[in-house]
């Protein structure tokens, strides 16, 4: 599994725990909803940190707290 892959993850397990819509976080986060269905369709092949820092205020969490999840200890994480 590739980074863009383990975020879309995360992002669906944040928006299924908090009860949020794609549509909300795109608002709070400021992330284009074109970009948003990029990285949730997995067409993106790369992931930059300022877009995961977005996602995290858009989930009102930090960076820490976002990447703080099992997905991204995966040692089949491919960062290539």
């Amino acid at each position: 599994m590739n980074i863009c892959k383990a975020v879309g993850l995360r992002i669906s397990k944040l928006l299924s725990e908090k009860d949020m819509t794609l549509y909300r976080l795109e608002q709070k986060s400021g992330i284009l909803h074109g970009t948003m269905m990029c990285i949730m369709n997995e067409r993106n092949k790369n992931i930059t940190l300022k877009t995961v820092m977005q996602l995290a205020r858009g989930f009102e969490m930090t960076l820490l707290e976002f990447l703080d999840d099992k997905i991204f200890t995966d040692e089949k994480l491919e960062i290539d």
